[in-house]
């Protein structure tokens, strides 16, 4: 068993966690989207294999906010991000689990992390018209950020740099097993498709303090299609960031098994995607089993610091 305490500054945010799923859900509504894949998922749909476990990563930060807008003020395309969490056994919703997730800025850069930089979250550059012409094909070029663990498994964890948690957040499930989140679509750096990292867990108790106890019975991450990092590429401020780009196909991380691998069901305006994007995804968990940092090993060729 692990133990985790989230520390809440002011009891209104810890009031606010009685409300499970219901923020920015409506916030795009009225425009004319297009889903990547289906945008709805009926009842046979949610009962399935496990979502695949991957590595935590570098870059995680326990027990920090209870908040579902996530964003502070960072700049990119806003989006809502709904999941559901489920007993991939019973296909019952896991109610009052928390979930993390934790995501780079448009430019590639992790809150807490800002020292080490990114792989590239510079200026300047031209947005990606396609697929790169130089896909990397090892390990990325170039010293990973300082600080970052040395080995082949990407799994290790690096000390936060900074106080900045910014596009990092914890929630609570409803009884329905849904939690939603207001964020920011994230960019890309160095050695890595563009991806969101989550935690769900699980037999801890919601105190004044925020949550305490339990164990981590997921660690996993959500990825975007092509065909919306491309559209996201064009809009301000992705659009500066120079870093050659990991296609979803290239990722070492990522499991290419779809939405049971955590690609996640995405709606936006197909002419305009900096209106914002809704993704949506369910996730079958096992409450009872313990996966707190990784069970898949990516390949040794990725870079452990792109994780």
């Amino acid at each position: 068993m692990t133990r985790r305490k989230v520390v809440v500054a002011g009891g209104a945010a810890v009031a606010a966690v009685g409300v499970g799923g219901g923020l920015a859900v409506n916030a795009f509504a009225g425009e004319t989207t297009t889903d990547t894949a289906s945008s709805s998922a009926t009842a046979s749909e949610t009962c399935y294999t496990l979502t695949s476990e991957t590595t935590e990563g570098p870059y995680y930060i326990d027990a920090d906010k209870i908040r579902q807008d996530i964003t502070e003020g960072k700049e990119g395309i806003p989006m809502t991000l709904e999941l559901k969490v489920i007993d991939a056994d019973t296909c019952k919703p896991v109610k009052n689990a928390a979930v993390d997730i934790w995501h780079c800025t448009a430019l590639g850069v992790y809150s807490g992390y800002e020292a080490m930089g990114s792989g590239g979250g510079g200026g300047g550059g031209t947005p990606p018209s396609g697929a790169p012409t130089d896909a990397p094909s090892g390990t990325p070029t170039g010293e990973p950020p300082s600080g970052a663990p040395s080995g082949g498994t990407g799994g290790g964890h690096s000390e936060p740099t900074d106080d900045e948690r910014y596009l990092r957040g914890t929630w609570k499930t409803d009884k329905r097993g849904y939690v939603t989140f207001k964020t920011i679509f994230p960019g890309w750096y160095q050695g890595r498709a563009v991806h969101i990292h989550t935690k769900v867990h699980v037999d801890g108790t919601w105190t004044d303090a925020g949550y305490e106890g339990g164990h981590t019975c997921h660690t996993g991450q959500f990825f975007f299609d092509e065909k919306s990092v491309l559209a996201s590429a064009e809009v301000s401020p992705y659009s500066t960031n120079s870093t050659t780009r990991t296609t979803l196909t290239e990722d070492t991380i990522y499991p290419q098994n779809g939405h049971t691998g955590g690609l996640l069901y995405l709606k936006y305006d197909k002419k305009n995607i900096a209106k914002g994007v809704r993704a949506h995804l369910t996730m079958g968990v096992a409450p009872d089993e313990t996966h707190d940092s990784t069970d898949t090993q990516p390949s040794t060729s990725a870079s452990p610091s792109a994780s």
